[in-house]
């Protein structure tokens, strides 16, 4: 069976580096999450993505402790 990955985020937009803030233009076709910071190597998220979303949450979280 073939999976079918599609998450709707469109083309454009921009990458970043949730280590260092590091930003890169989205490649069309390659998901953020392929992608390694060229600053510091970690994976890369997608703004406005589900994940970038989890990931402010939990900072915000931490900043309010």
């Amino acid at each position: 069976m073939v999976v079918e990955r599609r998450h709707d985020m469109g083309t454009g937009g921009a990458c970043f580096c949730p280590k260092c803030g590091e930003k890169i233009p989205h490649g069309r076709g390659i998901p953020c999450q392929e992608e390694h910071c060229p600053r510091c190597g970690a994976k890369m998220l997608r703004e406005g993505s589900y994940h970038h979303e989890l990931l402010e949450k939990k900072r915000s979280k931490k900043d309010l402790e």
